[in-house]
């Protein structure tokens, strides 16, 4: 069976970003230039591709280094939430709101702020963050004096805006304040051969760990893995390390030591069925709670069910 040890490749640790790829290295420039102004930043880039580290990255590089990095992911949480932690809210600004809270835009105050996967983000939403990027300023939920603050914006998404605009989905005044600098993050199937430097970059964390200690990988598994897509990025690569080193033995990184997926085997057919009817049952609820406008009780209505029922199915689905 022929084997390989870890091949020639200088890696460049960018905070917190580790490649091998020119590609890379020519964004880590941009991002390097485009952190020194106060212009926000737009970063497209699929899942597990790494784009909170780009932001941190865009924040450690910044004047505003020495302030607070705050970041939000605006698919997780429904409207009334997602006003509640960006601007925060005053006390009986709705049931349940026993004490004041301060948002995101506060806490970020003289610093960065990262929204994640801001396309998810509802249209009126959309209009209360074109204000505090307009005007640096905002109004608490259930509050009536304005809050001045300086925030930096960073921005993802694995959307294209435009599209989304097109389709009546994002104000198209916002996409423009929020990509004066837009930043491609490459796909990990695009980076060189950082696919094959990356598995023994994370081969070597897991052997400074102790236990199974893997000295060559399998002309095999090399093989898949460099024929593999990644659809999940590096943050898929990570996990099917560490899936070898929970279920494999010995000092060669074998076929079998590889996930089902990137072996190319399929998934059970009853499998998918269950994760298409999850899925759907997501949208639906979300779709409801957006209509709504993330009243529980409305959207309950609207799909027919009990709020109790549409609670349960929540937290089921982890929304």
């Amino acid at each position: 069976m022929k084997q390989h040890s870890r091949p020639p490749g200088r890696l460049q640790n960018f905070h917190g970003i580790v490649t091998g790829s020119a590609k890379m290295r020519r964004l880590f420039d941009l991002l390097t230039r485009a952190a020194r102004s106060e212009a926000p930043v737009l970063v497209r880039g699929e899942t597990g591709a790494g784009k909170e580290l780009v932001a941190r990255a865009v924040h450690n590089l910044s004047p505003r280094r020495d302030g607070p990095y705050r970041a939000l992911n605006c698919a997780l949480l429904t409207g009334e939430m997602l006003v509640s932690e960006l601007f925060g809210h005053v006390r009986g600004a709705f049931t349940g709101a026993i004490k004041d809270r301060t948002g995101l835009f506060m806490l970020a105050d003289r610093g960065t702020l990262f929204l994640d996967e801001v396309a998810e983000m509802p249209l009126d939403i959309q209009a209360r963050l074109l204000r505090v990027v307009q005007e640096q300023q905002f109004v608490p939920l259930g509050g009536t004096k304005p809050v001045r603050v300086n925030v930096r914006l960073v921005s993802s998404t694995h959307k294209a805006l435009r599209r989304e605009v097109e389709r009546h989905r994002f104000r198209e005044d916002l996409m423009y304040r929020l990509r004066v600098v837009p930043v491609w993050l490459p796909r990990l199937a695009e980076r060189d051969n950082d696919a094959e430097l990356l598995l023994w970059y994370f081969i070597e964390q897991m052997n400074g760990r102790g236990g199974r200690q893997i000295e060559v990988v399998s002309d095999g598994a090399l093989r898949m893995v460099l024929r593999y897509p990644w659809p999940g990025n590096v943050r898929e690569l990570v996990n099917v390390v560490e899936y070898a080193y929970a279920v494999g033995e010995g000092p060669v990184f074998v076929v079998d030591d590889l996930t089902p997926e990137v072996r190319g085997e399929p998934p059970p057919t009853h499998w998918l069925d269950e994760q298409t009817v999850e899925s759907q049952e997501r949208d639906t609820i979300l779709a409801a709670l957006r209509e709504s406008r993330g009243k529980k009780g409305e959207a309950a209505v609207i799909l027919g069910m009990d709020r109790s029922t549409l609670w349960r199915k929540m937290q089921i689905l982890g929304l």
